[in-house]
């Protein structure tokens, strides 16, 4: 039985929610949250299936595994090791967050390395299918749940905050990868999953219009970045969001993708390109 959780990050609604599956945690969230996923859980967790280890999605791990000291965590081999030391991961943030890195996301402590068990996509684990999703992060994976046809897709199918249909592609550093991106949406697709399950936020029916609306929101950006400065790549999807979405809906869909961000991953992902 699924058990959506709104974890209520700094205290607003439907911006990271995580996903309770008869003990099985789809991505806990920040240590921000953490009494509010544990307010919401019905007994006591056995595994954290991660999509990926950003902050917003698998802060909490590290505090989880301390309270429960036998958790299981799934995660993608390549961000394994920065589960166990967090290091690079924290300095990294840090230079995206600065001083608000604690108050966005709290404790990051490590996850022993007993507790990990590494994925590469393609395995069946506690019952779930598991493929290899990247773009968004190169250590990206989804699962499908086959018993009820439910794809829990991370950042793969972009953010788009109920009521509304608006999406847009999460494309923060370091990571991005365009092909790559494209690629993770067809695997979604050839799944044929009954709905969606997204961090940013929850359940969707509409399986193909929504993958259809993070390949067209991920273009959009992905061509705005490559053809213009910051400034006008901002004040185009700041527009874009207002027109879009009433007030609270915006704040709340800033929140879960910060359009800065945005900019900041695929200038990267140009300059790279530029570069080769």
């Amino acid at each position: 039985m699924e058990r959506l959780i709104d974890l209520e990050h700094l205290g607003n609604d439907r911006v990271i929610a995580a996903c309770d599956l008869d003990g099985l945690i789809v991505d806990p969230g920040p240590s921000s949250c953490l009494e509010n996923l544990l307010a919401g859980l019905e007994g006591e967790p056995r595994a954290l299936l991660l999509t990926h280890i950003h902050l917003d999605h698998a802060g909490a791990s590290g505090s989880l595994v301390r309270r429960f000291p036998d958790l299981r965590v799934y995660v993608h081999e390549i961000g394994a090791r920065h589960l166990i030391d967090p290091g690079k991961l924290l300095e990294s943030a840090g230079r995206l967050y600065g001083d608000d890195l604690e108050r966005l996301w709290g404790e990051v402590a490590p996850v022993p390395a007993e507790n990990v068990i590494a994925l590469q996509g393609g395995e069946d684990v506690e019952g779930l299918r598991v493929a290899h999703c990247p773009g968004h992060a190169d250590h990206h994976v989804a699962y499908l749940d086959p018993s009820s046809g439910t794809a829990y897709v991370g950042d793969v199918a972009g953010v788009r905050i109920p009521p509304t249909e608006f999406t847009v592609a999460p494309t923060p550093p370091p990571d991005i990868d365009l092909a790559a991106w494209e690629e993770s949406i067809r695997t979604i697709a050839a799944w044929r999953p009954e709905r969606l399950l997204l961090t940013h936020f929850g359940p969707f029916d509409d399986v193909d219009g929504q993958l259809a609306q993070v390949r067209e929101a991920l273009a959009r950006s992905a061509e705005r970045a490559r053809t213009r400065e910051r400034g006008r790549f901002l004040a185009d999807l700041e527009s874009e969001i207002d027109r879009a979405l009433d007030a609270e809906t915006a704040v709340r869909l800033r929140q879960a993708a910060p359009p800065e961000q945005g900019w900041l991953g695929l200038e990267r992902y140009w300059r790279k390109r530029s570069a080769t």
